[in-house]
């Protein structure tokens, strides 16, 4: 079993939603974003965030792997920062379009 976390932009929610489901029936344990009620990033004060920046870091530095949702090739720069930390922690980088194949 492996700890992973799902990476990506939430426009691909479903592909997000779909990939974590297959990869739990394997028998991973993933770590998900979490899904914000409220439909618009400004509508969060910016404490709120940093937190959840803050909170999907860990995520990261828990897991042994991250999960790229990266339809169509997109990664997004929130994204790729969230490569590049986990690229500097020596965790495996796994990415969508290589898993749908």
């Amino acid at each position: 079993m492996k700890v992973i976390t799902v990476c990506g932009s939430y426009k691909y929610k479903n592909e997000m939603q779909e990939i974590t489901e297959k990869m739990a029936l394997k028998g991973n344990c993933m770590l998900t974003p979490i899904e914000l009620t409220k439909h618009n990033k400004e509508a969060y004060t910016k404490e709120e965030c940093l937190t959840l920046g803050k909170m999907h870091k860990d995520k990261i530095k828990l897991s042994d792997a991250i999960l790229v949702v990266n339809v169509d090739g997109y990664i997004g720069d929130s994204t790729k920062s969230e490569i590049e930390y986990a690229k500097s922690l020596n965790k495996e980088i796994l990415y969508y379009t290589d898993l749908i194949k």
